[in-house]
């Protein structure tokens, strides 16, 4: 697995990958496969991956813990190549990492020795070279105010919360003007209060924006809230994609709202079933058959 160092945040930010003039955020996936060695032996962790995202969709892929998650998002963002099968970005394969697919990671990725302005600005300044100072502030400045930051433009990451440092992802992410945003469980670490703040701006971002979303989540509630698409996965190992959920709840979506909806609890009854049966059946195939042992009784030796 890739890690999330500083290097693999600046692959991202490379002008030789940039394309910039993004023709939309189309992603098609035919027949990926994934493993991995471990302890000398193969895991396949994705298997027979079929997926096609059209442009402006706000889709979440949502599974358990260890399923493979983020392994798929990883082959969307190029940070890795499927065993088999092909990953394209508005027809063309994925060969690497590139702005022209956002990429909001689990863990903030933020260099600590930049403060908010300068961790957004290195990707804009990186990916914007061909641009006058004077705009590249001007969309450094436009993102950090999209996710509230203004008054903490100056502060280092070690001087903010956690779903502040989650904002400075987002505002950095959305500044290279991707054609997509992969956002890989970027709020799982988050406290509830912070994490429904974040749903909601993120939710306002895509309204506005209409970006293509890819969401990695293991919450059926989150993904309710924020797609128009749930594809739920099955339990690894050889995680595959399960049978695609349109939701046509009317936006703005109001989490207190949607209790009282028949189709969020319709939508939520069906991903829960359908994660518990896979769950269920991939547990009965990994049980190991019941050994039925011979029927010994020990024998008794008198001495003489």
């Amino acid at each position: 697995m890739p890690s999330n160092s500083s290097s693999d945040i600046c692959s991202y930010f490379s002008p030789t990958q940039s394309g910039r003039g993004v023709d939309g955020g189309r992603l098609e996936i035919i027949g990926a496969g994934k493993s991995y060695r471990s302890n000398g032996s193969k895991v396949e962790v994705l298997a027979d991956i079929n997926l096609q995202i059209e442009d402006g969709e706000f889709v979440a892929i949502i599974g358990f813990s260890g399923s493979g998650k983020t392994t798929l998002i990883n082959l969307m963002a190029g940070l890795i190549k499927p065993d088999c099968g092909r990953v394209l970005f508005n027809g063309k394969p994925i060969e690497g990492p590139s702005p022209d697919r956002g990429l909001v990671f689990q863990n903030y990725s933020l260099l600590p020795w930049l403060t908010v302005r300068d961790n957004v600005a290195l990707a804009v300044n990186s990916v914007f070279k061909g641009t006058s100072s004077a705009w590249r502030n001007g969309q450094v400045e436009k993102y950090i105010d999209m996710v509230n930051l203004t008054p903490a433009r100056n502060k280092l990451p070690a001087e903010l919360s956690g779903g502040m440092r989650q904002r400075v992802s987002v505002a950095r992410a959305l500044a290279m003007n991707p054609g997509m945003l992969l956002l890989d469980e970027p709020l799982g670490a988050l406290d509830a209060l912070t994490r429904a703040t974040l749903q909601d701006e993120i939710g306002k971002i895509w309204s506005r924006d209409r970006k293509t979303v890819v969401l990695i989540t293991n919450d059926v509630d989150e993904a309710l809230l924020l797609a128009n698409r749930i594809i739920p996965m099955t339990a690894g190992p050889r995680a595959t994609l399960g049978p695609s959920i349109k939701i046509d709840i009317q936006r703005p979506r109001d989490r207190k709202e949607l209790n009282h909806c028949s189709q969020f609890r319709e939508i939520r009854r069906e991903v829960f079933a359908y994660l518990k049966n896979s769950a269920e059946k991939r547990r009965s195939q990994q049980e190991q058959p019941i050994i039925a042992l011979p029927d010994i009784q020990p024998r008794v030796f008198q001495s003489v």
